[in-house]
């Protein structure tokens, strides 16, 4: 066998590997000789299958196990002896013809195929003491818990049915039925839709009609779809709907009390005030949180420079742009409607790519470079938490993943990132800053928004 190097270009490997016919022939009578005490055929006792009956009857078979096995040996073979890391599982170029795939299987021609894969870079890591972050804190305060108790009460109260006119504020049981050119359309009728005026639900200008009317009423209106309506065939489009009102209710007055804690399933107020508390400091903790590694992976990713895996970059990139173009189809929207090109749109997002390459790097050899791991158990705890969110189709979700190993890779690379998050702050130089509850929120949401 020989395997020639025929391109070493910056992270790109390439080589012709030949495997003569005679020593494939070899392989497969060793094969056959094994086959030869396994395979139960009818006229034959067992182990007394003539070798050269079994070449007749499983040759190619056998073969082209046998290559199979053969490349995939000198692929690992190859980088252990470079001292390599392919960034990637390595291209193949076998013979694309039929009929000299079929000479190579029935041991009547060499093997002669291209081996192509890029190396990962050497990372040489930066100085982390050198990081400094700067950690917003916000504290939560009694008016904030009492914000959303009152949030809380508004959204839970009950409802009076009332004898007069509907007003801001009241919910209505109504029946309706929509129309476009006199024909109605599908989806556009409810015999008992629930409606709260001034809640902004259905098309603009659908609710403000029906302030002032009773129960008992009866009444066509008129609106416009939006131009950017979910529905294409709606959109922009002008339709009545007839409005029959079965009950107007009004709103009971707030009441922050023990019952309004038993209402979501707590003993009483001061329970559900701790409950709250704690919700918001949960939520100001992961914003802080993601400051913090906002903040170290930008410094990570100033502090590292060097060549990325091309095809890592590219494979990076169409993953994002995919799903870009997917938003963009489904809200039916374009590049110019994101003030944007696509020209532009196209770098920005490759930039990104380069970035997440980058950074997947540089976080991989911190890893391996101070023995950070995932256990199975966290796996098994973000993937029973993944269960959790598709209730019924647990069974389902199980087999996927047990079938997938990307998939299973995509429950440990988060939990990995985060493992090596921790380590980094046990290094790098952190300063707390207590901020406002808006500042901490605002950010965050600014942020998320750039992300995406």
């Amino acid at each position: 066998m020989q395997v020639t190097e025929t391109l070493a270009e910056g992270l790109r490997r390439e080589f012709e590997v030949k495997v003569p016919a005679s020593e494939l022939d070899e392989r497969l009578t060793t094969r056959l000789n094994e086959l030869q005490g396994e395979v139960r055929l009818k006229g034959f006792r067992p182990g007394k299958v003539p070798v050269n009956h079994l070449r007749k009857m499983f040759g190619k078979s056998a073969m082209a196990e046998i290559v199979q096995k053969l490349i995939s040996d000198v692929a690992r073979d190859t980088l252990s002896e470079r001292g390599e890391r392919a960034a990637q599982q390595p291209d193949f170029k076998l013979p694309e013809e039929e009929g000299e795939a079929d000479q190579v299987l029935t041991g009547k021609a060499d093997l002669t195929y291209t081996m192509t894969y890029e190396i990962l870079p050497d990372v040489v890591l930066g100085d982390f003491k050198s990081i400094k972050v700067e950690r917003p804190v916000a504290d939560v305060s009694d008016e904030e818990i009492e914000t959303e108790l009152t949030r809380l009460a508004e959204n839970t109260r009950s409802f009076s049915p009332k004898d007069g006119k509907a007003e801001d504020g009241d919910r209505m049981l109504i029946s309706y039925l929509g129309k476009i050119d006199g024909e109605p359309f599908e989806g556009g009728g409810d015999d008992n839709a629930t409606v709260q005026l001034g809640s902004g639900q259905f098309i603009p200008g659908f609710l403000d009609q029906l302030e002032g009317m009773s129960a008992g009423g009866e009444k066509v209106i008129t609106v416009t779809f939006p131009e950017d309506y979910g529905a294409a065939h709606l959109a922009g489009k002008e339709a009545t709907f007839d409005i029959a009102v079965k009950e107007v209710s009004s709103p009971d007055p707030v009441q922050i009390d023990d019952e309004l804690a038993t209402k979501v399933g707590v003993e009483n107020l001061d329970q559900l005030r701790d409950a709250i508390r704690q919700q918001l400091q949960n939520q100001y903790g992961m914003a802080t949180r993601q400051k913090v590694k906002r903040q170290i992976l930008d410094q990570l990713d100033e502090l590292h420079t060097f060549d990325l895996p091309p095809r890592m970059v590219e494979q990076e990139f169409d993953n994002i742009w995919r799903q870009v173009t997917t938003e963009l189809s489904e809200s039916q929207k374009t590049f110019e409607d994101e003030n944007t090109t696509e020209e532009a749109a196209r770098a920005d997002y490759q930039k990104i790519a380069e970035r997440r390459v980058r950074l997947g790097l540089v976080l991989s050899e911190i890893g391996e470079k101070n023995n950070i791991d995932v256990t199975e158990e966290e796996v098994q705890r973000a993937l029973s938490a993944q269960l959790r969110q598709f209730p019924g189709r647990e069974k389902e979700l199980v087999e996927y993943y047990r079938s997938n190993p990307d998939a299973v890779a995509s429950l440990r690379a988060p939990i990995y990132e985060e493992k090596v998050i921790d380590f980094l702050l046990e290094l790098v130089n952190v300063t707390d800053k207590t901020v406002s509850r808006e500042e901490l929120m605002r950010d965050d949401e600014e942020e998320t928004a750039a992300a995406s």
